[in-house]
C-alpha cells in the first residue's frame, strides 16, 4: 500500500469511523480540505469503504492510533512490511520521504541526520521532490550526506557540517564546533521546519560499529552500561537518558537536549533488533512524528 493510499484509508477511518469532519481531517493530516474530499470519494469509488473500512486497510489505522495514544506522538504512519529483510530500510525510507513531501512548503529546510535509513531517506527525498529541497546535516561526516551514485536525480541542495563525525580529541571537537561555518549550521538546524532521524539499535549491524567509530569491545561495554540504541550516535538507556561513551565528547554532533527542542521531528526507522531502540528514543522524548513498518508497529505496542 502506497502513501496516497495510507492517506486515503486515514481520512476514510477519520471521517466515517471517528465522525470528524472535512476540515478537521485536512488540519490533522495537514493537507487541504480539497484533497480530503478526493480522497473521500476515491475511497467510496475503489471499493475502500463500503459498509464499513475492510479490516486489512483498517488494522493500519488502528495501530497507528494505538501507537499515538501509547507514546503521545503528534502521528504515526505505519508502512507495510518488507518481505526480505535487507528491504526495511529502503522500505521506511521511501514512506518517509512521501510523508514529508507531502507537507514541506516549498521554501522550508529540513533537517537530516546520520545513518543508514537516514541516507536512503535524503536520496528518497531528492528524487521525488518537484522543487530543490534545502537540507540541513545534523552531524558531522559530509561522506554520509553526499547522494548515492546510482541516483539519476538529486534535487536537494545540501547545507552540511565541514567536519568528521568523531574529532581526534575532545579538545579538537570544542575547537571545530566554534568555527563559524559549523555553528552556522547549528544556527540553521533550529530554523527547519522538519527533522527526520534515524535510529541504530545494539545489534552487530548497526551503522556506528560498521563505521568502525567502536570496536566491539566498546559496544559490548555501552551495553553492559545499559544502551539500548543510539540517536545521532548518542547512545540513550531504555527511558531514553544519555549514556556516556568514549566518544562523547568527541561527537559532531547536534545535542539531544536540542533535538528535542526542534518541532516535527521524525523517527524513520524498522526492524525488530530496534524495537528497544525506538521504544526508548519515544519515552524519551526525541521524535514526536514516527514512521515504522507493520511487524515493528506491533512490537513497539509491547515493548
Amino acid at each position: 500500500m502506497d502513501f496516497d493510499e495510507i492517506l486515503m484509508v486515514k481520512a476514510a477511518w477519520y471521517y466515517y469511523m471517528e465522525n470528524m469532519t472535512q476540515q478537521e481531517i485536512a488540519a490533522l493530516l495537514l493537507i487541504s480540505r480539497t484533497r480530503v474530499i478526493k480522497l473521500l470519494e476515491h475511497a467510496r469509488s475503489s471499493g475502500v469503504v463500503q459498509f464499513s473500512i475492510r479490516h486489512d486497510k483498517a488494522r493500519y489505522v488502528e495501530t497507528e492510533r494505538e501507537l499515538l495514544n501509547l507514546y503521545g506522538l503528534s502521528d504515526v504512519l505505519v508502512a507495510p512490511s518488507a518481505l526480505k529483510t535487507e528491504n526495511i530500510n529502503e522500505n521506511v525510507a521511501k514512506a518517509a520521504a512521501m510523508y514529508i513531501v507531502n507537507r514541506l512548503k516549498k521554501n522550508d529546510f529540513i533537517n537530516v541526520g546520520y545513518g543508514d535509513t537516514s541516507g536512503k531517506l535524503l536520496n528518497q527525498l531528492a528524487t521525488m521532490a518537484e522543487h530543490p529541497l534545502s537540507c540541513v546535516s545534523l552531524t558531522g561526516g559530509v561522506n554520509n550526506y553526499l547522494p548515492n551514485a546510482r541516483s539519476n536525480v538529486f534535487n536537494a541542495r545540501l547545507f552540511l557540517m565541514p567536519t568528521p563525525l568523531v574529532a581526534s580529541s575532545p579538545e579538537m571537537a570544542v575547537a571545530m564546533r566554534d568555527e563559524a561555518s559549523v555553528r552556522e549550521i547549528f544556527r540553521m538546524i533550529k530554523l527547519a521546519a522538519m527533522t527526520a532521524v534515524g535510529i541504530g539499535g545494539m545489534a552487530a549491524s548497526a551503522t556506528i560499529l560498521r563505521e568502525g567509530l567502536l570496536n566491539r569491545g566498546d559496544f559490548t561495554l555501552l551495553q553492559m552500561q545499559g544502551a539500548v540504541g543510539d540517536i545521532l550516535s548518542h547512545f540513550i538507556d531504555r527511558k531514553g537518558g544519555l549514556v556516556q561513551t568514549q566518544i562523547e565528547d568527541r561527537l559532531i554532533s547536534t545535542p539531544l537536549h536540542v533535538l528535542k527542542e526542534l518541532k516535527n521531528v521524525i523517527g524513520v526507522a524498522a526492524g525488530y533488533e530496534k524495537t528497544e531502540a525506538i521504544a526508548a528514543a519515544l519515552r524519551g522524548g526525541y521524535i514526536n512524528i514516527l514512521i515504522t513498518d507493520e511487524a515493528t508497529a506491533k512490537a513497539l505496542r509491547e515493548a
